[in-house]
């Protein structure tokens, strides 16, 4: 999820042919980025980094659900405002890495003691993402309306997980879904978004927001499964 990019000619304003190529190559990199977060955690699960990583990181659970969320607007922020393409690349190879290292404990235990978990919740996330991405495609809606929306929800998600820290309690299982609607929000806005508002050479930091939110659905998706089993 981020702002709309509109300082320069959106690529709307393109030719069919030149929208088509853009898109295509949104979701190529987007692609790309899931092969390479998977790749990361499967060397950092066999290599036994998970787990070594994953005690420290779980004696602070909240915050490292924080530090995710920052990390996710935090990127995509920055790589909106850079402007040489190799920059981009690099702050979106820089998410990969930390989204991979914030991922690794909760992939470490649900590969450890709820096998099958991680498959299943791969599978929701991507029919509920193909499912968005789809109705962004076919209505070509501009969703653009949404930002307020998310500002304000994520600002109250951060809020309850300070306050959460701060008194002791609990999020609980309707937090998760209602954060996975969230994230199901932000997917369609940064389709919106690929279609609409980026201008064409912005292309890394359009896949990298889409990323990003594909990657706070999983996250949710995953915990709400682990809570279950």
């Amino acid at each position: 999820m981020n702002e709309n990019v509109n300082y320069l000619p959106p690529v709307a304003a393109a030719s069919v042919e030149d929208r088509s190529q853009f898109i295509w190559r949104c979701y190529a990199h987007v692609v790309g980025a899931i092969l390479a977060f998977a790749g990361i955690e499967a060397y950092l699960i066999q290599s036994g980094i998970a787990e070594r990583i994953a005690q420290p990181m779980m004696q602070n659970w909240l915050l490292v659900l924080g530090a995710f969320m920052l990390a996710s607007w935090g990127a995509s922020h920055v790589a909106h405002r850079l402007e040489s393409t190799q920059a981009q690349y690099a702050a979106f190879a820089f998410f990969i890495v930390v989204e991979a290292l914030i991922f690794a404990p909760l992939l470490y235990i649900a590969y450890t003691y709820q096998p099958g978990v991680i498959d299943s919740a791969a599978g929701v996330t991507v029919l509920g993402c193909a499912g968005l991405i789809a109705v962004a495609m076919i209505t070509r809606k501009d969703f653009s309306f949404l930002r307020g929306v998310l500002m304000w929800v994520g600002i109250l998600a951060m809020v309850g997980i300070v306050a959460s820290l701060l008194f002791g309690f609990q999020l609980g299982t309707w937090f998760s879904v209602g954060m996975i609607g969230f994230a199901g929000a932000a997917v369609l806005y940064d389709t919106s978004n690929i279609m609409h508002h980026y201008p064409r050479d912005r292309y890394v930091a359009a896949s990298m927001a889409l990323f990003a939110s594909i990657a706070l659905m999983f996250w949710y998706i995953l915990q709400l499964f682990m809570s279950r089993d």
